[in-house]
């Protein structure tokens, strides 16, 4: 059977520990005569994740190698979501949808929430747009009709069409492995400290 990306995740071990980094394309020069910075923002957002594995079975481990070795490197693509920080803190409950086309930028806006919310998504809260992860900025409300705009990181990939699904339940995204990582064996057949980064597929 031929391997299609992208895969999900194994579930032979939970993650023990996830850390998000956000990577930016903003750049500076200093003035050597007046010491004023100038700022240039080319743009460019994307995720990075450091992912920890808890202590496992040699057989747990003999999964996760295969899986590895499926992806071949940056070849392949899996989904990742943000799995120990994925539960919304917002009430983030209704049908939402992106509410007209041609959207770019670091605002989206959105409707089909439950109406007159205050917080319906807030500060930290994840969300998926198509194969992408997003994380609201400020915390936003819910008006009579079920609208609410979001400031949102990174900036929208494409143009997303009107009506689009905004997934809030269990989000995720497309990512790439860095590199293919060690997997080492011990005597006691525990395999401890099994560590990869991924970045998004952008």
């Amino acid at each position: 059977m031929a391997i299609s990306f992208p895969l999900d995740f194994p579930t032979a071990t939970g993650i023990q520990e996830i850390e998000w980094i956000p990577e930016n394309s903003v750049a500076t020069t200093e003035s050597a005569w007046s010491r004023k910075i100038k700022v240039y923002d080319n743009g460019g957002k994307r995720w990075r994740a450091n992912i920890t594995l808890p202590a496992m079975t040699v057989a747990n481990a003999r999964i996760w190698r295969a899986w590895f070795l499926s992806l071949n490197g940056m070849e392949g693509t899996f989904w990742l979501s943000p799995t120990l920080d994925k539960t919304a803190r917002g009430i983030a409950t209704g049908t939402p949808l992106v509410n007209g086309g041609s959207q770019t930028g670091q605002s989206l806006i959105t409707d089909g929430w439950t109406t007159s919310q205050t917080g319906i998504l807030k500060a930290g809260d994840w969300f998926q747009l198509g194969n992408y992860l997003y994380q609201v900025l400020q915390d936003a409300n819910s008006d009579g009709s079920g609208n609410a705009t979001f400031d949102i990181w990174p900036n929208l990939r494409s143009s997303p069409s009107d009506n689009a699904t905004i997934t809030v339940s269990n989000p995720k995204g497309l990512f790439r492995l860095v590199e293919l990582p060690p997997v080492n064996m011990t005597v006691n057949h525990i395999v401890e400290g099994l560590r990869f980064q991924a970045v998004e597929a952008i």
